[in-house]
């Protein structure tokens, strides 16, 4: 499951800037920087961050502590705020109640084919 993280968001000086805070830090006192997903290449959480908000189409992300600064065309904040929101809310979620973690459910399915095989090998004539 995970536990999900508190955000408020704010505009920021620019229209194309939006600040969000978080109720825990993410970098420490380090300051990580992101001018495109290229750069998130880490497996930090901040690095995993940025790579979920660029695939939401953002152009830049800083992180700093419990601070993110996201940087997007001004137009399309409207669409981008909530989804951004969303999207740092669940940073930490690794699956929703009631369902079943990925990792719990993929050995299960995987083993499904090796059992039906099993009886077969079982009902062959031995030599």
């Amino acid at each position: 499951m995970g536990q999900p993280i508190t955000v408020t968001s704010r505009a920021g000086l620019r229209p194309e800037v939006m600040h969000f805070e978080l109720n825990r830090s993410l970098t420490g006192m380090q300051t990580d920087r992101y001018a495109s997903v290229d750069d998130a290449t880490g497996v930090k959480p901040p690095d995993e961050l940025a790579r979920r908000l660029f695939a939401l189409g953002v152009a830049g992300v800083t992180i700093y502590s419990s601070s993110v600064t996201v940087t997007a065309p001004a137009e399309r904040w409207a669409e981008l705020r909530p989804r951004v929101e969303d999207t740092i809310v669940n940073l930490f979620i690794h699956y929703r109640d009631g369902a079943a973690p990925a990792e719990a459910a993929a050995p299960a399915e995987a083993a499904a084919p090796a059992e039906a095989a099993a009886p077969a090998e079982a009902a062959a004539p031995a030599e």
